[in-house]
């Protein structure tokens, strides 16, 4: 995030952005503030044609992009913020949130698996391929160092 968005004080009290401002702190588009919007993720109060942005739509935003971050689709991060607004507060959301990590650190763990199995089965394949190489290589009297590519890209 380059660097904190300029506030403003409004008469209520309350600092607020615009929505380029809050774009750049977050490093997003306006499309993507907006598109955040349309989902319902973010509500912010309106000056005219434009968007006000408080505290809450900032802290909002910053949930919003952890979240994403760590790979929770928008339905997931939307429930999550909508429990904060419910009857026992942040409780129902801190179980929510731990049921979504939950779940998220069993299919992460299952995709390291199936990454560190097709290392290892392509490192097998490089193997055979090498050493029918250096066989074939061998056998027509060719040097193999000097045919050899062991650059990496």
């Amino acid at each position: 995030m380059p660097g904190a968005a300029p506030l403003r004080d409004h008469s209520d009290g309350e600092r607020t952005c615009t929505i380029g401002e809050l774009a750049d702190e977050f490093g997003l588009t306006l499309r993507t503030i907006r598109h955040y919007e349309d989902e319902g993720l973010l509500s912010p109060r309106r000056d005219g044609m434009n968007r006000v942005y408080g505290h809450r739509d900032r802290a909002r935003l910053a949930l919003i992009c952890r979240g994403k971050r760590l790979g929770f689709s928008l339905a997931e991060i939307k429930d999550f913020l909508n429990l904060y607004d419910g009857n026992d507060g942040q409780l129902g959301q801190m179980r929510y949130a731990q049921t979504l990590a939950r779940r998220r650190i069993s299919a992460l763990e299952r995709q390291l698996a199936d990454v560190q199995q097709t290392l290892a089965e392509l490192r097998g394949i490089d193997a055979q391929i090498t050493e029918h190489l250096a066989y074939h290589l061998r056998r027509h009297g060719i040097d193999e160092t000097s045919t050899r590519e062991d650059k990496k890209p």
